[in-house]
């Protein structure tokens, strides 16, 4: 049965409304109209205020609510996961599956495979971190299971049925040609975890890499004669980066100078969660190491960051605090994701045929309620 939320003001992912009426029928947005205006006889769910925007869309999410990709790849795994960052507005997600034995990253191939064909909501694909990682810039990836990139493995992850497909690799141990291969099979290429140089991002951009993975972490930095990954992400106009905003991963000068470098609308808020986000533990087994929570900051016992407790509404706050403008923020969490997993003609927006994936948020930006394909 149709009906109309009201009540809140509306971002459309291009503008901000006032007085407008939203109506859904089944799974998708019918109409945009001004409230005034409604049909007579449709079901009326007043808001009461606040903000209605597109759902949230997170393509790096390890964990939340307790359960861990990487812990335990089941389905029940990845429906949990979905379930905790929904209450923080998430709509959309790629469960992330970290460098591992090979084993672990099939059955994590097989629970998203479940997920999707039992339409567990918001479950849009996978992102793979690894294993053809660099160890120079491994983070907390364990480097027994770094590893070099086969044709078998192309062709493996190419056939994958599994929604969004999205790999994190190192330009400088991945050849451009292997990644023309993947990224013309549809993979979606983001580099990461590398001590790379430019020339080697630059051609895997142009062999078809599409995004760079938790930007400033676990990538050479920028320098005057060597630019690094960093700098590379910076200069491209047409990449995509993730970016974790949680004034831990990223020093926030670091991150205004991102925001004022790099266009908005190629910048993806992310998460980077694991099992201790969305409600989770504070202290956890990643892939049989302690991780633990200090204060806001996970980490390995070495010291290593571990991955964050951040959600996507608290990224999207402290976006504003560090200047960002209320429209770019929604859209850093929306509608740039959407566009980068090619979904840009059914998620990210407000509009006519669009998927009803939505948030309504209240005036200080905290998630009073979701909807996904409608419900």
């Amino acid at each position: 049965m149709a009906f109309a939320l009201t009540g809140a003001r509306v971002f459309d992912g291009q503008k901000l409304q006032d007085g407008m009426a939203v109506i859904v029928d089944g799974t998708v947005i019918t109409q945009i109209l001004p409230a005034s205006k409604l049909p007579r006889g449709i079901v009326i769910q007043d808001l009461g205020g606040g903000l209605l925007t597109a759902g949230f869309i997170d393509v790096q999410v390890n964990g939340g609510g307790g359960a861990l990709m990487n812990d335990n790849p089941t389905i029940e795994t990845v429906q949990r996961i979905a379930e905790s960052h929904r209450k923080f507005g998430t709509t959309g997600l790629l469960p992330t599956v970290i460098t591992d034995d090979q084993h672990v990253i099939d059955q994590a191939v097989v629970a998203v495979q479940h997920a999707i064909s039992n339409r567990i909501p918001g479950v849009l694909g996978i992102h793979m971190e690894g294993p053809f990682l660099d160890s120079a810039r491994k983070g907390a990836h364990p480097a027994q299971f770094i590893r070099v990139m086969t044709e078998a493995d192309v062709q493996r992850i190419a056939a994958m049925a599994c929604g969004c497909v999205m790999l994190t690799l190192a330009p400088n141990k991945v050849s451009p040609r292997l990644i023309s291969a993947l990224s013309q099979r549809g993979v979606l290429i983001s580099l990461g975890h590398a001590e790379a140089t430019e020339v080697e991002v630059q051609q895997a951009l142009d062999a078809g890499a599409r995004a760079f993975t938790h930007v400033f972490n676990a990538m050479s930095q920028l320098n005057g004669r060597q630019p690094g990954m960093v700098g590379s992400c910076l200069a491209d106009r047409e990449s995509y980066c993730g970016v974790i905003v949680d004034g831990l991963h990223v020093d926030d000068v670091a991150l205004k100078v991102l925001f004022a470098a790099k266009a908005k609308d190629r910048i993806m808020l992310i998460t980077d969660a694991m099992s201790a986000a969305a409600g989770g533990p504070d202290r956890f087994e990643l892939q049989g190491r302690t991780a633990q929570r200090v204060g806001n900051r996970l980490q390995l016992e070495d010291g290593t960051l571990a991955g964050s407790i951040v959600t996507m509404d608290e990224a999207v706050r402290r976006s504003l605090q560090l200047g960002v403008g209320l429209e770019d923020a929604l859209r850093m969490a929306s509608l740039v994701p959407a566009h980068f997993l090619r979904k840009q003609n059914e998620l990210g927006r407000i509009a006519e045929g669009f998927s009803a994936s939505m948030v309504h948020l209240s005036d200080d930006l905290h998630v009073n309620k979701t909807w996904i394909d409608g419900q």
